[in-house]
C-alpha cells in the first residue's frame, strides 16, 4: 500500500481546549498549504482528544492531507487517522505497526542522535524528525541538533527526514538545503497573526511557483 508522502509544510497544533478554534486555526494552515496535520494533545481529557482528532481527522481528509496523531496509537486507531508520531517512551515502532497495520505512517523522534534514525528506518518507520535545530517555545527544553545533521542523515537513510524546532520562515531554507523534506512547525505558524499567509510562506519554500486554492468549508477565512 503506498502511504502519502512526507514532504513540505508539517503544521503541528497547539494546546486548545476550543475546538472551534482549533478547527479554524487549522483550517486556515491547510488552505496556506500545510502537507501534513499532526495534532498534539497533552490534555488528560480523554473525551475532548476524541472530539478533537475525530474533527480534525475529518477536516484534514476534506483537504486531502494526511492527519497524524502525535502519542497515542489508540486514538489514532479509533478515528482512523493516516499515522502516529511516536517520541521517546512511546509505543515502540513495532507495536504501533501491529495495532495501526501496514498502510499507516509511523514518525519518529530523533532528536539530534542519527542512529536513532537508522535504527527506527530498519524498524520500519515511514519518516524520521530531527531537532530541535532552532530555539523552541513549544518545547523550551528541547535537545539541540546541528543543522548539518540533516546532511549526514540524508547520506544514511532512504526515508523521509523531517526538521522540528524554533523554525521560521527565515531559517527554515537552510534546513530544506541540508536535507529537510518537510518541516514541523506550531509556534511560528499557529501564533502567526495571519495563519494562512504564515502557512503559505512556509509552503512557498518547497514550491516557489504553487497556489493555493482553499475549498469552502463554511469556517471564518480571516482567523489569527
Amino acid at each position: 500500500m503506498t502511504r502519502p508522502e512526507i514532504l513540505g509544510l508539517y503544521a503541528i497544533t497547539p494546546e486548545a481546549t476550543d475546538t472551534a478554534s482549533l478547527l479554524a486555526m487549522t483550517q486556515q494552515a491547510l488552505a496556506g498549504g500545510a502537507r501534513l496535520i499532526q495534532y498534539r494533545s497533552k490534555t488528560d481529557d480523554v473525551a475532548l482528544r476524541l472530539e478533537q482528532a475525530q474533527s480534525l481527522a475529518r477536516l484534514c481528509a476534506e483537504f486531502d492531507v494526511p492527519f497524524i496523531i502525535n502519542d497515542y496509537p489508540d486514538l489514532a486507531l479509533e478515528v482512523d487517522a493516516d499515522g502516529v508520531h511516536l517520541g521517546k517512551g512511546d509505543a515502540p515502532i513495532t507495536e504501533a505497526r501491529r495495532k495501526l497495520g501496514p498502510g499507516k505512517i509511523i514518525g519518529i523522534s530523533c532528536y539530534e542522535r542519527l542512529e536513532y534514525a537508522v535504527e527506527a528506518e530498519r524498524q520500519g518507520a515511514d519518516y524520521v524528525a530531527f531537532g530541535a535545530f532552532f530555539a523552541s517555545i513549544t518545547k523550551p527544553d528541547a535537545v539541540s541538533a546541528p543543522a548539518d545533521l540533516l546532511r549526514h542523515a540524508k547520506q544514511k537513510l532512504r526515508i523521509p527526514i523531517v526538521a522540528i524546532g524554533g523554525i521560521i520562515p527565515e531559517n527554515a531554507g537552510e534546513l530544506i538545503r541540508q536535507g529537510a523534506d518537510a518541516v514541523a512547525v506550531s509556534n511560528a505558524l499557529f501564533n502567526a497573526r495571519h495563519i494562512r499567509s504564515a502557512a503559505e510562506r512556509f509552503s512557498l519554500l518547497f514550491k516557489p511557483d504553487q497556489h493555493f486554492i482553499s475549498p469552502n468549508h463554511g469556517l471564518a477565512n480571516n482567523v489569527t
